[in-house]
């Protein structure tokens, strides 16, 4: 039992519900934590329930699709169809946005989500997670597509679930960002990281470096110089660390540091990103800002981006506020072309492989 610890509820109560809309964009995240009580239950009987495997189907991204994406989608829309609190919503898993349409009732509210972030570790039983982000409504019509179409700073509220050891629920309504632990014995989720603050300053980066061979120069030299720890420009030695879960990844850095990078590459020439704007990077970057780290492209702030459709893909450089600058000011080294990229000190002036 937690008597006397704050509950999601109480929470939500005390800082929002004094504001415009505040009853109902509360009562909206009470609903979002009711569907990540019955994905993180979904989740915890993994192949008990078929949740295991893929299917025969993929995505608008084209990626194949797990049982659980499909049931944590339909957990996610039905949670919201039936709220009233929501005009419509998109998500990762639909090609289009779902309005929400008569007998149900229409709220003030978009909602944009990835209802299982990191789904390619479910078989290997790593944590996943879900990301969400809420927006303002434009009026009380069926929205548009033009609707949903807003940069991140228009976000009223974001956060994800992490399905780990616990359940925890990372939330941000631009008071800070606040954590809370799901108590499965009373089905409460209770705040234990409250006004989670990222150090400005890491030594832990996190990066697929699998795609090394496809970095953009400014990307190549800023992981160069973290590998060369204490021999390098840094002076010091970095860890490397990557779970193939954005959800778990952003996590790990809000409570301890870090940056993570999917970055800009040449892989596919298509694809100016890999990550996608609305419901990864936006809702990642408002609850990183609010935490007071930052969030970017390399070229400029991510919750600055104006998106030209609902699966717009971006670079993402997020964390730990001075190595963003410092990846940004590479950036701008490199368009500007006065960059100069980093020489192994092997090989340099104090090398040992030079008289």
């Amino acid at each position: 039992m937690h008597l006397g610890r704050k509950t999601l509820s109480k929470f939500l109560i005390e800082n929002i519900s004094g504001s415009k809309d505040g009853a109902a964009l509360a009562a909206l995240l009470v609903d979002v934590a009711a569907a990540v009580k019955a994905i993180a239950a979904m989740s915890a009987r993994g192949a008990l329930d078929g949740a295991s495997g893929s299917l025969d189907s993929t995505n608008v991204q084209g990626e194949t699709q797990k049982p659980l994406d499909v049931l944590s989608n339909t957990a996610f829309v039905n949670t919201f169809e039936m709220g009233g609190l929501v005009a419509g919503v998109a998500s990762e898993e639909m090609d289009d946005p779902f309005p929400v349409k008569a007998p149900h009732t229409r709220g003030p509210f978009l909602a944009i989500f990835d209802p299982l972030d990191g789904s390619s570790n479910i078989d290997g039983n790593v944590s996943v997670g879900s990301i969400f982000s809420i927006l303002r409504a434009n009026g009380t019509g069926e929205p548009g597509i033009e609707d949903y179409l807003q940069p991140g700073s228009k976000q009223v509220a974001a956060g994800y679930a992490l399905y780990g050891p616990s359940t925890v629920m990372v939330l941000t309504v631009g008071n800070g960002t606040h954590g809370f632990t799901l108590d499965r014995e009373v089905g409460n989720f209770i705040l234990t990281h409250p006004h989670i603050q990222i150090p400005a300053d890491t030594s832990e980066y996190a990066i697929n470096t699998s795609n090394e061979r496809f970095w953009e120069p400014p990307v190549t030299r800023y992981i160069d110089e973290c590998k060369a720890g204490k021999t390098g420009p840094r002076e010091r030695d970095f860890n490397m660390r990557w779970i193939a879960s954005m959800v778990a990844e952003v996590h790990r850095i809000l409570i301890r540091g870090g940056i993570f990078m999917y970055p800009r590459d040449t892989k596919d020439p298509t694809k100016p990103g890999r990550l996608r704007l609305m419901y990864e990077a936006n809702p990642m970057s408002f609850l990183v800002e609010q935490a007071g780290g930052a969030a970017s492209t390399g070229r400029e702030r991510i919750m600055d981006v104006v998106p030209d459709k609902i699966h717009q893909r971006i670079p993402v450089i997020l964390g730990s506020r001075h190595e963003v600058a410092r990846v940004d000011h590479y950036h701008q080294q490199y368009d500007a072309g006065t960059d100069k990229p980093f020489d192994s000190p092997l090989f340099n002036e104090r090398s040992l492989f030079r008289p």
